[in-house]
């Protein structure tokens, strides 16, 4: 389970995100590199850091359930994911 002050974290870093969107498509279309790096780290989505939408599990993240490989594991042998069959784990 992560910790909530790094959850906090990165949705302090998505509002940013989401605030800056328009302003750096607007500075890189333009081609204004110096305006660019006038905007806060944080506005960058490279910056941003896929975790599990259950646990805050940053490691082992699967893009395609938003789930960590834990997380997804139990799930799926619960029988919660429609769909999956356990094979050999």
């Amino acid at each position: 389970m992560a910790k909530e002050s790094m959850k906090a974290r990165e949705r302090k870093r998505a509002s940013t995100v989401a605030k800056y969107a328009e302003k750096r498509k607007a500075l890189k279309d333009a081609g204004d590199y110096l305006g660019l790096q006038k905007l806060p780290k944080n506005a960058s989505p490279v910056r941003m850091h896929n975790r599990c939408k259950l646990t805050g599990r940053p490691k082992g993240y699967m893009r395609q359930f938003g789930l960590s490989r834990v997380t997804f594991r139990e799930m799926a042998n619960q029988g919660l994911i429609p769909g999956v069959k356990k094979a050999s784990w």
